[in-house]
């Protein structure tokens, strides 16, 4: 039997202070209340195997074999200061379907000194979500080098995360059972498999001194330091030394913050088994920074799984680590889910163990998935910028600021920044977990991206512009309107960031709306008009837009020039007439448009006068136009008109002039002569006529009379042969009566001409 020893957590309150950090023994804080706190804990397992170590000291395995349930591994072993220089790679077999997959790689860069100073406390690779999976094999190696043995104490941790169910965990007020460090059960033996939930022994003497310790402070734990003690002494036991002659009764009010509180999920929403971490929570003076890291592993899991993945993760941080909590303040889904971390409340500077060196001052956001050669989705970078200006905002601090640390221990960094423990150093308000001690988290793309949550979280709103003027027109750059308008926009900063829009109409707000619209209503006076959108950043900063002119006009569009119709040159058919429609339309503002509407609907642009259609003959027909302008204007106008044929025969004749069949001709027959001065006429009431002929190459010419004056000499020539072709015309400003006579010119060697009538428009 192993021994164990008792826990205790009480509801009573001691304070200790050690460097800016109090402890609060039975005070978690306020929780979140963005999400089911009834849910039931989930009872988590653990799992340790230990790895075979070869001879040399170099590398490590463990078979391929069968397993109890998992869906998150990692390897630790005994001294958190130690590094395994080599590759970490596993194979596991899924559950589902029994399919290996290929070796992944686990992540090395790990500090494990993160929280050192406890007893137990393990180096670790980065733990690695793989699904449900019940089968596993490890292969480690160092490089070959002698010089590179593989630290002491290798085993695989496997996590089966559980599922959430009834709330069968005892308050955290009761006394747990927990291994104690020495137990021999926490380190297994080469042989031993699967054994369930081992605690890691103490660091050896060649472990580091505790990760946060000041000049100011102990290298080690000592009794005065309950943050970093084992063991919670029951109530009845006198405090330490250093703590509180009068404990204070309750926490100190939550700072409010300047920007709004995100949506989080609590520690009870994701199934948080509060009896595995007993230990009361310990909190800063402030929080100066905000360090932003990745979990590494697969970014291809499902987001249904994110509260089985941060259940794994708390339940790895504790009994694989050796860590008394989950190490991060927050943790942040692929799609933007953010889930409270370590418990003390989210409103509260609480401790944790992210950011080696740096804890004491900072809170630290864990983005699930590996975003080395990926770059974060942008619900993941909304969330991460959301958190830290909520967090900075409790504090004064600017997201797009800078500040100073004071380093906790000595090191460098992959940028060849040494720090020297109690020694300050600037930082970005919000940094990557790389800036601190030598680590690739939280990878290349998303550290990458840290500029742009700066901007986001600090603002002002970027890419703020109108995007429409609905119930206006637009020509160039200025829209029209009647006076009704409804301005769209768009901005490329999310709307969690936007306080508020307003609609600036000349340098006044007329409306306001929400962060997340994306339009408002305004009614302008009759003018000429700036309008813009305001922007107001959650952090107060102000973007407006570049201003639109918009022109208020409610004067209706005219017909300079009424609509008139005309006979045109074109073939000639009973059912189409061919003729030009003619107008004029202006606007004192902006012209849009002309349409017909009627006989047929046709639109025309602004600059269009006339146009080419044909009519009945014998029909009067209506054509009715209204013009258009940009604000929604408009007038109407119409004309009026019937074109009738008249055909040859109807017309006086002088010399001689012969019959001519066939189908081509209207009617069915023509007149064609030879004759020189051989002439037909008619005479008719009208405001348009046109001359009908038949053309063929030895067609010859005719002299066109127009109320006895001569107007036209006509050449019915064609290269190709014609019927019903109306080849002259002419239009007068109103219908009166007129005489069109034609005369035979007898041209040499085409003499003859074969006419079908005329049309007149009446």
């Amino acid at each position: 039997m192993r021994s164990k020893k008792r826990i205790w957590v009480t509801a009573a309150v001691a304070t200790s202070a050690l460097a800016g950090v109090l402890v609060f023994e039975g005070v978690t804080g306020n929780p979140s209340v963005d999400s089911d706190t009834k849910s039931a804990p989930a009872k988590a397992d653990v799992r340790a195997t230990a790895l075979k170590v070869g001879g040399d000291g170099t590398s490590a395995s463990l078979d391929k074999r069968d397993t109890a349930p998992f869906s998150m591994l990692g390897i630790t072993w005994t001294d958190p200061a130690a590094k395994v220089a080599g590759a970490v790679e596993v194979r596991t077999r899924s559950a589902a379907n029994g399919n290996w997959t290929s070796w992944l790689p686990l992540e090395t860069d790990v500090d494990g000194r993160t929280e050192a100073g406890r007893a137990g406390v393990r180096g670790t690779t980065e733990p690695r979500w793989v699904g449900p999976s019940n089968g596993v094999e490890v292969r480690i190696n160092a490089g070959g080098k002698v010089s590179s043995k593989l630290p002491a104490g290798l085993r695989l941790d496997t996590v089966d995360p559980g599922r959430s169910g009834t709330l069968d965990a005892d308050p955290a007020a009761f006394a747990a059972d927990l291994p104690t460090a020495d137990d021999p059960s926490a380190t297994p033996s080469a042989d031993e498999t699967d054994s369930t939930t081992p605690e890691s022994p103490a660091p050896d003497d060649s472990t580091e001194p505790p990760a946060e310790a000041t000049p100011s402070e102990p290298a080690s734990p000592t009794p005065s330091a309950p943050a970093t003690q084992a063991p919670t002494p029951p109530a009845s036991q006198s405090p330490s030394p250093s703590a509180s002659p009068t404990p204070s009764k309750t926490l100190p009010p939550a700072p409010s913050s300047s920007v709004p509180k995100p949506p989080i999920t609590s520690r009870a929403g994701w199934g948080a088994d509060e009896s595995m971490s007993p230990e009361a929570p310990e909190y800063l003076d402030t929080i100066k920074a905000v360090f932003v890291h990745h979990t590494a592993g697969s970014s291809t899991y499902s987001c249904a799984d994110s509260a089985a993945i941060v259940r794994s993760l708390y339940t790895f941080h504790v009994k694989a680590n050796g860590w008394k909590d989950l190490g991060y303040n927050f943790v942040v889904d692929k799609c933007g889910t953010v889930f409270e971390g370590r418990k003390g409340g989210v409103d509260r500077p609480v401790l944790g163990a992210h950011t080696y060196g740096f804890n004491r001052e900072s809170t630290g956001i864990a983005v699930i998935g590996t975003y080395t050669g990926a770059t974060a989705p942008t619900a993941v970078t909304t969330s991460v910028a959301r958190i830290a200006a909520w967090k900075l905002g409790q504090y004064k601090g600017d997201p797009a600021g800078t500040t100073t640390l004071t380093a906790g221990a000595n090191g460098s960094n992959g940028f060849r920044k040494t720090f020297t423990a109690g020694t300050k150093y600037p930082f970005n308000q919000i940094s990557g977990h790389r800036d601190g001690f030598n680590t690739e988290c939280p990878g290349t793309k998303l550290y990458g991206q840290l500029p742009a949550i700066r901007s986001l979280a600090a603002g002002p709103v970027t890419g703020l512009a109108i995007k429409s003027v609905t119930g206006a027109g637009l020509s160039g750059t200025t829209y029209y309107t009647k006076s009704a308008v409804t301005v769209g926009w768009s901005a490329s900063t999310p709307s969690a960031f936007v306080s508020k829009y307003e609609l600036l109409v000349d340098g006044k707000s007329v409306a306001t709306t929400a962060g997340t619209a994306t339009s408002a209503k305004a009614t302008l006076a009759v003018g000429s008009h700036k309008v813009q959108v305001r922007a107001t950043h959650q952090s107060g900063k102000v973007t407006t837009s570049t201003a639109a002119t918009v022109v208020a006009d409610q004067t209706a569009p005219s017909f300079t020039t009424k609509p008139n119709l005309a006979l045109r040159t074109g073939t000639v058919n009973t059912t189409a007439v061919p003729l030009t429609l003619k107008w004029k339309a202006t606007d004192a503002a902006s012209l849009k448009e002309v349409r017909l509407t009627a006989p047929v609907a046709k639109t025309y642009g602004p600059t269009t006068t006339s146009a080419s259609h044909t009519a009945k003959s014998g029909v009067a027909t209506s054509w009715a136009m209204t013009a258009y302008d940009l604000a929604g204007n408009t007038a109407a106008a119409s004309v009026s008109g019937t074109p009738v044929i008249v055909q040859e025969s109807s017309a006086t004749k002088t010399g001689t002039w012969t019959t001519k069949s066939s189908s081509s001709y209207l009617g069915g027959k023509s007149y064609s002569s030879s004759s020189k001065n051989a002439s037909l006429s008619w005479t008719f009431t009208g405001r348009s006529v046109a001359l009908i002929a038949s053309r063929a190459t030895t067609s010859g010419q005719v002299y066109v009379y127009v109320d006895g004056v001569k107007v036209s000499t006509v050449d019915l020539k064609s290269s190709t042969t014609k019927y019903r072709d109306a080849l002259w015309t002419k239009s007068w400003t109103s219908s009166a009566k007129h005489t069109v006579k034609i005369v035979v010119v007898a041209t040499s060697g085409r003499p003859a001409i074969t006419t079908d009538g005329i049309v007149y428009l009446k």
